[in-house]
């Protein structure tokens, strides 16, 4: 009898969240947690570049080693007795010798798992027939060389591979939600027009994809989680419905709760009402959450719509060069001594340049961090006695960059007192990896799987190109407004990440009849003027969006991250603070709320 005869919910677990995360989750997962599968996800568009890097330079490379060494070939025996099936994305630019390390392992335990998989997603070596490709924001053309250029892939491969037998499933660029729909569609057969199912299990991955993030990682009441020197790691608890509980394995640290949960929904989300996806269009505004238990939360209520005709395929690209310095300043008026010191070496360097007959910079980002440089005016910091100066640029040539790499060392005996040394010695420059995002037509893209060296092609439904007209517009809601005012932090719960060159802000409100205060206050013109130091004072803008599923909004900050990921020259180049400052925003309320939430 199967799974779905029986009603027994599938029970995924997600070990890792990016390339660099803890692999002593997997040991947790496997060995405290009951699972039918486990999944781990590596990649973003930085990733791809350093593993084709790599891979240029080792042709056995381009993948997370790491996935194989330290996790899998320690662990191959207890995931074969317990009969989890392992699926990831830790392929990335060389699925094929990721496979090969992986059996390699494998034969030396003793241990036999078939391993499948999924390609398709590399374009790079077809861009020429991508030559008319635009910019998805922008509509810049297709940059003359790409390092990396690959298709979010969606989730049937993933079923096709389990339907044929594999124990492991192996990917490279696929949509990260993909990694937790695939199997199950395995186990329950989901009809791919049965959208509200694939939603429901594309928001199931969406929220374990950051592995400990919905566990209580980075949760803005952080210090009510426990123990985070043995954080529990997410287990979706998935049902036929598309309902799931996320819970985590017992004696661990963290916290799960509504909130904990939401953050994570809204996270490097765009417009809530088409979360876009390879298998279906997602709609997450009347998501619901229910505490069932200690450390289990339910979720249902994502809606479904036909997917687009079009995958999403990022490339990356090299633009130039940059450099990163950072020096200690100390003593008394640091913050005026480290402004005065960046400026200095700064002219210092460009008259050098023009000397030399280089041009200058193509671009200067200077933060004085501890002097809380990334609050922008918002800054209460008027004097420090310690701060660091940080100072980037880009240029063309990478030797008009090693200029300010020599130059900055003078400042420690011939500028003001209190430099205290380049903080991890003199810097280099490196390639700037700038992103290209596109669409590509699914007929252009042929997904397939290989296992046991049998390549078999994989049929997707096309889609329909997607009418954004047809979205449900946001009602006229209530708004309020009182004469004392808290900050946000006080009413809400708030996370925020990247996608590209844009950051998100979600924001949920603690008791829902703060609602009205928050929708008063938080408008876009006000979010944009209090978050106007992040905006690219050209062409960056806010868009906000509601969820009364969950009393939530999703502000979207376009053109906020100074270029985003690599690119960019700021020390918060994904975003990751931006929720922190909107925190300090302060809000009108009514004197028993006010009184309410200052007792």
């Amino acid at each position: 009898m199967t799974k779905t005869e029986t009603q027994a919910p599938i029970k995924i677990g997600c070990a890792a969240g990016f390339w660099g995360d803890t692999n002593t989750a997997a040991f947790q997962l496997v060995r405290q947690a009951e699972m039918d599968y486990l999944v781990f996800d590596y990649l973003a568009e930085v990733t791809m570049s350093i593993m084709a890097g790599a891979r240029m330079k080792d042709p056995n490379m381009g993948y997370a080693h790491d996935f194989v060494t330290q996790v899998m070939a320690p662990l191959a025996e207890e995931i074969k007795q317990k009969k989890i099936k392992v699926i990831s994305n830790a392929g990335g630019v060389n699925p094929h010798a990721c496979r090969k390390a992986l059996e390699e392992a494998f034969a030396a335990a003793g241990v036999e798992l078939k391993v499948a998989l999924v390609e398709g997603d590399d374009l790079n070596s077809r861009r020429n027939e991508f030559a008319d490709a635009i910019e998805m924001e922008t509509g810049a053309p297709l940059p003359p060389f790409t390092v990396t250029m690959n298709a979010y892939l969606g989730a049937l491969p993933i079923k096709a591979a389990l339907d044929a037998g594999a124990d492991i499933v192996l990917t490279g660029r696929i949509a990260d939600s993909a990694l937790v729909l695939g199997p199950l569609l395995h186990e329950f057969n989901w009809s791919m027009d049965d959208y509200d199912r694939l939603a429901q299990g594309s928001l199931a991955g969406h929220v374990i994809e950051c592995g400990a993030q919905c566990n209580g990682g980075n949760f803005t009441d952080w210090h009510l989680v426990p123990d985070f020197h043995n954080m529990g790691f997410p287990v979706a608890e998935c049902f036929e419905d598309g309902s799931f509980i996320i819970t985590k394995p017992d004696d661990t640290g963290g916290l799960i709760s509504c909130a904990t949960v939401g953050e994570q929904i809204v996270y490097e989300i765009g417009d809530p009402r088409a979360y876009l996806l390879p298998d279906v269009i997602c709609d997450f505004t009347n998501v619901n959450l229910e505490q069932v238990g200690k450390n289990r939360v339910k979720v249902s209520g994502a809606k479904g719509h036909a997917p687009s005709d079009t995958y999403k395929v990022s490339a990356t690209y090299p633009d130039g060069h940059r450099i990163l310095a950072s020096i200690l300043m100390g003593g008394i008026r640091a913050r005026e001594k480290g402004q005065l010191v960046a400026d200095s070496i700064i002219k210092k360097v460009s008259g050098i340049l023009e000397q030399k007959g280089f041009a200058p910079y193509r671009e200067i980002d200077i933060e004085l961090l501890g002097s809380e440089a990334t609050y922008g005016k918002h800054s209460r910091c008027m004097d420090s006695r310690e701060v660091i100066i940080k100072i980037g640029a880009v240029h063309d040539d990478k030797k008009a960059l090693g200029v300010l790499a020599r130059e900055i060392a003078q400042a420690a005996t011939g500028m003001a007192p209190g430099v205290s040394g380049l903080v991890g010695g003199r810097p280099s420059p490196f390639p700037r990896i700038c992103l290209f995002s596109t669409l590509v037509s699914k007929e252009k893209v042929q997904a397939n799987i290989d296992l046991g060296g049998v390549k078999t092609p994989i049929d997707v439904p096309l889609g329909k190109p997607f009418d954004f007209t047809s979205l449900a517009q946001g009602k006229d809601e209530k708004t309020a407004a009182g004469t004392q005012h808290v900050p946000l932090i006080k009413l809400a719960w708030a996370r925020s990440g990247d996608k590209g060159n844009h950051g998100n802000i979600g924001v949920i409100a603690r008791q829902e009849n703060y609602l009205p205060y928050l929708r008063a206050a938080l408008t876009e013109q006000s979010v944009a003027e209090y978050m106007e130091h992040v905006l690219d004072p050209k062409t960056g803008s806010v868009t906000r969006w509601e969820l009364p599923g969950f009393n939530a909004f999703n502000f979207l900050l376009k053109n906020a991250l100074g270029g985003g990921g690599i690119a960019s020259l700021r020390i918060d180049a994904q975003g990751k603070a931006f929720a922190q400052q909107l925190l300090d925003f302060p809000i009108s309320v009514s004197d028993d709320i006010a009184n309410e939430v200052n007792s």
